[in-house]
């Protein structure tokens, strides 16, 4: 058996990597910028976990995450801190995701799945769990799937017209967005004051009070969902040309639309469930990438 020869060429600002048939561009900008911002988020974890009413050093968190601390810090790290820190990173991770997907599908900055809708169905049905079901975060979780599928479907439905324009994409999804929120303001009202206060305080969209539930709702949609992003990002790049020219190099653009928006959906809807609506992240992270 011949070995497989590997043979780097420099392209521009980067390096393209032959290995057999598969070939691999190395874009060594992108590879710098991503190690200082992994780098970033791993120091302001850290941070995250030594600082407060209870402070401790970096050896001291680093032993209690092991086991091997004292009972006080392991408590204060590993039932406080960690879970908190975590949800945060993985929360981010998935929202910027989703929204680099819309805006992508789009070819719009504005539109972000805070802006187009889905996070308000989301909300609206994980507020409506809250009120009728349990505020268990896993059934939060579920109603906010549903609820973000559900409103997809209907921004898509409501947006087709012989192909999915991304301006009537934007602008359906904005009236849409407005009228779950009309909904959710209606639930407020009309339920019982105890009921109200749970769902307030999700509403809000804090990392206050995080546990290790929404660590794995969060990573569960990173886990599944992720994975299916970075493949679909093949088709994500030809759509970026157009509808035409995506035609034209083989995509099947409405349904490779469709697909993704599930995709980063899934990613919005979960990311609501654990941290509540947050805005603006979505909005943000693609243009700041």
């Amino acid at each position: 058996m011949s070995a497989i020869s590997v043979h780097p060429i420099k392209v521009g600002s980067g390096w393209s990597v032959r290995m057999g048939s598969l070939s691999l561009r190395i874009d060594v900008r992108a590879v710098i910028v991503c190690s200082l911002l992994l780098a970033a988020t791993v120091g302001v974890t850290l941070w995250a976990l030594v600082v407060g009413d209870f402070p401790l050093s970096i050896s001291q968190a680093v032993a209690a995450i092991i086991g091997d601390g004292e009972s006080d810090a392991e408590f204060v790290v590993t039932t406080l801190r960690l879970p908190r820190a975590l949800t945060a990173v993985m929360v981010g991770a998935a929202l910027g995701m989703s929204g680099a997907i819309f805006q992508s599908i789009a070819r719009n900055p504005l539109g972000s799945p805070d802006i187009v809708g889905f996070q308000q169905g989301a909300a609206f049905a994980a507020v409506l769990s809250i009120l009728v079901i349990s505020d268990d975060t896993w059934a939060i979780a579920l109603g906010a799937v549903i609820g973000g599928v559900v409103t997809a479907v209907i921004v898509y439905a409501l947006a087709w017209k012989r192909g999915l324009a991304s301006s009537r994409l934007i602008l359906v999804g904005i009236g849409v967005g407005f009228t779950a929120s009309a909904g959710v303001d209606y639930l407020i009202t009309r339920a019982a004051i105890n009921d109200v206060q749970r769902a307030a305080v999700w509403l809000t969209g804090s990392l206050n009070g995080r546990n290790w539930s929404h660590v794995y709702t969060v990573a569960l949609a990173l886990v599944i969902l992720a994975p299916l992003a970075i493949i679909g990002q093949r088709s994500l790049d030809r759509l970026d040309l157009g509808d035409d020219t995506a035609a034209g190099l083989g995509i099947r653009v409405d349904r490779s639309k469709f697909r993704l928006i599930i995709i980063a959906v899934g990613l919005a809807a979960l990311a609501v469930a654990a941290a509540g609506p947050i805005a603006f992240v979505a909005f943000v992270a693609g243009p700041i990438a």
